[in-house]
């Protein structure tokens, strides 16, 4: 637990910081769609759309904060070069960002990850550090940090917030009526910059994070008031597993963010199953789980919502999708 009061006065993130995220990161990344799904609209009773993020570089959203923090950087720091502690699509953001720039970067990650992860983030560039844990990898940044390296952290830090929030920016350019947005939440970096790109534009749109069970360190924040880590990530949602928040992001759950959903591994991977056979679109758990969140609010739903589920990342092997579907969906091998 932690002593942080929330009751203290914390700048959140403005339109104008979300803004000019998008101007620094230009045209460096893809302009992912927000498409209407007829499929998952009858699946709703609403009228809904998906934010095919999974699209993204590197198959996630987050180049778009690491490419915001490393234009932000001096040419001395730029020189010395990033460190970065990540097990997920942190790793990979960050080394594809770096090379396009020509920054030499440094990823501690988790002997654990899976060896798609590690394959990649050494494809972009990247060289890596491997750590007994998450914890081990956190330990080894700074290290490295003390020694000169410019550190970029995954979530707690307004620039990556930023670079997150202009998701939200295109979410409004396609559906500007849109009537609920459903957000994966891991360390909460990508829900603030949407949730302070949204609330900016669209006031009355209601913004619902989701977690997993076993990676909801955001929710239990919430109900607690104070940031609540995580004694260890028990979730098939990978890139879910920070095990603690920030201050900085919890503040903007706190008081941007309707409500924070937690959804069953199960239910996430019904929810993936759903969308690669009816849309034909791969997602990971820590994706799809937001389509299941929605599912579980269907019913309150009002028939002329027009509701948008993003889809944040797609980096998930075939051999753990063959495991995980044995494992929650009693199915046979793919």
């Amino acid at each position: 637990m932690s002593g942080v009061n929330l009751s203290q006065p914390m700048q959140l993130l403005s339109l104008d910081q979300v803004s000019a995220a998008r101007a620094s990161i230009g045209g460096r990344l893809y302009r992912t769609p927000t498409l209407h799904s007829r499929s998952v609209s009858d699946d709703l009773g609403v009228r809904t759309y998906l934010k095919h993020e999974h699209l993204q570089r590197t198959g996630s959203f987050k180049p778009r904060g690491a490419f915001h923090k490393l234009l932000s950087l001096t040419a001395f720091e730029r020189e010395r070069g990033v460190v970065a502690a990540s097990g997920g699509n942190h790793a990979q953001g960050l080394a594809f960002a770096a090379s396009s720039l020509g920054i030499a970067s440094t990823i501690c990650m988790p002997r654990g990850t899976s060896a798609n992860y590690l394959d990649a983030t050494r494809g972009y560039g990247a060289t890596i550090v491997l750590c007994e844990d998450i914890a081990d990898a956190f330990a080894q940044m700074a290290k490295r940090a003390s020694s000169g390296l410019t550190p970029v952290h995954p979530f707690d830090d307004p620039l990556i917030a930023a670079g997150q929030g202009t998701v939200g920016l295109e979410i409004l350019d396609d559906v500007p009526d849109v009537s609920r947005v459903y957000v994966s939440i891991g360390g909460g970096g990508l829900i603030a910059g949407i949730a302070a790109a949204i609330r900016a534009l669209s006031p009355t749109t209601k913004i619902i994070g989701v977690e997993t069970r076993g990676a909801d360190t955001m929710a239990k924040s919430r109900a607690a008031g104070e940031l609540i880590e995580l004694p260890a990530i028990t979730s098939i949602a990978r890139t879910l597993g920070a095990p603690r928040v920030s201050a900085f992001t919890l503040n903007h759950v706190e008081k941007l963010v309707d409500d924070v959903v937690v959804v069953d591994d199960a239910a996430a991977m019904a929810a993936l199953e759903f969308l690669l056979e009816r849309t034909k679109q791969l997602v990971e758990p820590a994706a799809a789980c937001s389509l299941a969140a929605a599912r579980l609010q269907a019913d309150s739903f009002g028939e002329s919502e027009k509701v948008v589920v993003l889809l944040c990342g797609g980096n998930i092997s075939l051999a753990d999708l063959c495991v995980y579907r044995r494992q929650f969906l009693d199915a046979g091998p793919l």
